[in-house]
This record gives structure tokens, C-alpha cells and sequence, in this order.
């Protein structure tokens, strides 16, 4: 399984008078895990998530300093959150707020581990998350949609002295970070990519064990010959997470 996303060259044709598909994988050396599984398992959904999107939600609790007794708002209902949720229950976050709109998705989010859901956006959202918290906001607050107006409800919502981690690929150049925003209230701003294969030992055996589900995310399967279609179909919000299986 590879700790990130290679590049892919696909082959056909390759076994004498058969039809074979061939997956390359450069740096195969350090990027691939040997997995203790059958391919048949009913495991490899969730297994599959190590590859990316479980471990960045990993890495944005991680970075944003979730422990046992830390409050996390959880900005984004996308895999990447829905992900950031459970791991921030995996690190002992005692009270964690999603925000998002789709139900079916906000759904999942409390199944992972969130106990608030917040539908409202903008002025609204914070306002809501803030009436939540007595007022304070969060100690930490992970942003999983990479938008300026999610950027600035991150920082909207995080209490004096805490910290937003960003792992949503930011699709903006410039946001706010001056008196207001940040520097009056000591708040932290740290994320970004995610050193996917880092973690996986660290994930790996809680997925064996079946002690987290992370491959709940995937609602939908498709071939290699569909991943175009499947990527309008998340790009439409028509579904969460696409399977592609070959």
C-alpha cells in the first residue's frame, strides 16, 4: 500500500494471451507497507485510507496539539474532516465540534466522535460555536476545506491562546493574521501536508484491530476505468469518498 499518492502508469496486456494490470510505484522502498491481510479482507477500505486521508486528519489533530481535555472544532465535513474528527477522539479530545451541512456526512462526524454539529457559515457559524463554548471557542481548531472563509472561521472560532491547524489545501494566496485576527489573542497557526507514511505504524494497528473505521468515509466504488467520472461525482458533492477498486 503506498504512504502517499505516486504516480500510477497503467499496462495492459502484459501476461501471456491474459489481460494484466500493473501498478509502479517509485521510491517503492520506503513508500509501500506490507500489510498482514488478504486481499479479500474486509479491512482494505480502512487500510486504504492510510495511504492519505486518515493520516492527514491524524496530522491536523497532531499539529493543533489535540490531548486528553482539549475542546476541537473541526472546520469541514469532507473525508479529511470527518477523518480529523476520529482522530482527535483517538487522541482524547474531551468535547468536538463539526462543522458542516450535509447530514449524511455530519452523521458520520458524530459517529467518529463529534458531539456538536454546527449547519451555520460565516458570522452565524462562529457566533453558534461560540455560544457552544460559553463564549471562549475552542482550544483547537482544524481546518479541513482550504477556503478563505473557512480559514476565517478557523480563526473566529479559536479561544485566546489556541492554535488552528491548517490541512485543507488552501485555494488563496493571502488571509488575515494581524492584531485582531491572530497576534492579540496568541493565536498559534501551524498544518499542511501531511507526511502520510510517517504515521502508519502509529495508525496501522488500531485499523487491524478494528478499533477505528476510517473507511466508513468511502460511499462509493468505481473502477480505474470510472475515476473520472468518480472524481465529478465528488467534485458535484454527489458523494463523499470514491473506492477505486482495479
Amino acid at each position: 500500500m503506498p504512504g502517499g499518492t505516486p504516480h500510477l502508469l497503467r499496462e495492459r496486456g502484459l501476461l501471456s494471451g491474459a489481460q494484466a494490470e500493473v501498478v509502479r510505484v517509485p521510491q517503492a522502498q520506503g513508500t509501500l507497507v506490507r500489510l498482514p491481510v488478504r486481499e479479500e479482507s474486509a479491512l482494505l477500505p480502512s487500510l486504504l485510507t492510510l495511504a492519505d486521508v486518515y493520516p492527514t486528519g491524524h496530522h491536523a489533530a497532531v499539529t493543533a496539539g489535540v490531548g486528553p481535555g482539549t475542546s476541537v472544532t473541526v472546520v469541514g465535513d469532507g473525508a479529511v474532516g470527518l477523518l480529523s474528527v476520529l482522530a482527535a477522539r483517538r487522541r482524547g479530545a474531551e468535547e468536538i465540534i463539526l462543522m458542516g451541512r450535509h447530514k449524511d456526512r455530519t452523521d458520520l462526524g458524530r459517529e467518529f466522535g463529534a458531539v456538536e454539529v454546527v449547519a451555520e457559515r460565516g458570522e452565524e457559524g462562529v457566533e453558534r460555536v461560540r455560544e457552544l463554548t460559553r463564549g471562549e471557542g475552542t482550544h483547537t481548531v482544524i481546518e479541513a476545506v482550504g477556503q478563505l472563509d473557512a480559514y476565517e472561521t478557523a480563526l473566529g472560532v479559536a479561544r485566546v491562546g489556541g492554535t488552528v491547524s491548517r490541512v485543507g489545501l488552501p485555494q488563496y494566496e493571502r488571509g488575515p493574521i494581524g492584531i485582531s485576527a491572530m497576534f492579540a489573542a496568541n493565536v498559534t497557526l501551524t498544518g499542511g501536508p501531511a507526511p502520510a507514511r510517517a504515521y502508519i505504524e502509529e495508525l496501522l494497528p488500531d485499523v487491524l484491530e478494528g478499533n477505528v473505521h476510517p473507511g466508513l468515509v468511502f460511499d462509493h466504488a468505481s473502477d480505474l476505468d470510472g475515476v473520472s467520472e468518480a472524481y465529478r461525482l465528488m467534485d458535484q458533492r454527489e458523494v463523499l469518498k470514491v473506492l477505486v477498486q482495479p
